[in-house]
């Protein structure tokens, strides 16, 4: 018998420039040290933005996780059902003030909250018989693809019932707070959006509500039972089809919830899908089924793009935030491609 023997893989980058790069990271983090020292003021205004963004960004992320933990399909469509569940909601909250001649305010948002959730629930519905069902136990590029079209089947639905143009978020309808307060804070001015107050907080009770699902419910540990194993899980009275309706319509709340802080932040458009998709990069971060992976990774990218915006940004002519998340998550792809919280695959032959 011969014996096969292996080698270990050879490092990335030769000894010399790994010196090089820790020698430049010095050099880069003591002349960090002096621009933020310089402007205090800027610094805790971009890290609070950063922190609100963050969040934002992490919950969007938890809809991909619940999702993926459930089924193991990496849902392509979460960013656009971000998209479509706040034009739900404008949207029918426009029907029933223009054509159904109800009096505009917080009673009418309330019902077309409770028109959006229906809704979400109806698409989670149909996703489980239409796609899913028929395709159990088939290759993951193909679960992944179909996630696509319905996704591209979203926008064409979208745009032909709601039309293309921008709307308007009901902020003040749903009761959340306009305007801005500025504090004295280390001899300048930082200035709060109210709102993002109010998005940082909504976002975080969600957050701790889901974490708190998935660990302590019942359902929240048959969803796991389903993530380690869907034979395992059908062997002990697990559903898979109700599991499956039940995490697609959770991650559509979740969409809705993202929908409304974001669009209240800009115009509810399908560009707020762009955005959706930045949460890509923290699940390359955090990793594709963990929680706390979520958070951490979304916290990472939100202050990240923002430091980088309005430190870095001037140099290269602005725009950094549109693109530094994708680098940032090239970086952890080349080092830690399972993510800070993801677990190493090893597979034996």
């Amino acid at each position: 018998m011969s014996a096969v023997t292996s080698s270990a893989p050879k490092p990335l980058l030769s000894p010399a420039v790994m010196a090089t790069l820790k020698v430049l990271g010095v050099f880069g983090a003591i002349a960090l040290a002096i621009v933020l020292l310089d402007l205090p003021d800027l610094l805790v205004q971009t890290l609070w933005e950063g922190l609100v963004a963050g969040v934002l960004y992490a919950l969007i992320a938890l809809g991909f996780v619940l999702i993926f933990k459930a089924s193991g399909v990496f849902n392509f469509a979460q960013g656009i059902m971000v998209v479509f569940s706040a034009l739900t909601l404008v949207g029918s909250y426009e029907i029933m003030t223009q054509r159904m001649g109800l009096p505009p305010g917080t009673v009418v948002a309330i019902l077309a909250v409770i028109v959006a959730v229906a809704t979400m629930f109806v698409l989670a519905w149909l996703v489980e018989r239409i796609v899913l069902r028929p395709l159990v136990n088939q290759n993951d590029i193909i679960m992944l693809m179909a996630t696509v079209g319905l996704t591209y089947f979203l926008i064409g639905f979208g745009e032909y019932v709601f039309g293309g143009n921008p709307k308007v978020m009901i902020t003040s309808q749903l009761g959340l707070p306009v305007g801005s307060t500025q504090f004295n804070i280390l001899g300048g001015r930082v200035n709060i959006q109210h709102l993002d107050v109010a998005a940082a907080v909504i976002a975080s009770v969600m957050i701790a509500g889901l974490a708190f699902f998935f660990q302590y419910t019942r359902i929240g540990r048959a969803l796991r039972a389903v993530a380690d194993s869907h034979k395992a899980a059908l062997s002990v009275g697990i559903s898979l089809n109700q599991i499956w309706v039940i995490v697609w319509f959770t991650a559509g709340v979740v969409a809705l919830v993202t929908g409304i802080m974001w669009g209240a932040r800009s115009d509810v458009s399908f560009a707020l899908e762009i955005i959706a998709l930045k949460a890509l990069s923290v699940l390359i971060l955090g990793g594709f089924t963990s929680v706390p992976g979520a958070i951490v990774g979304g916290l990472i990218i939100g202050i990240g793009e923002k430091m980088g915006e309005g430190y870095w940004g001037p140099l290269f002519g602005g725009g950094i935030e549109t693109w530094l998340a994708y680098v940032i998550a090239l970086g952890f792809l080349l080092f830690r491609p399972q993510g800070l919280f993801g677990e190493k695959i090893i597979e034996r032959i």
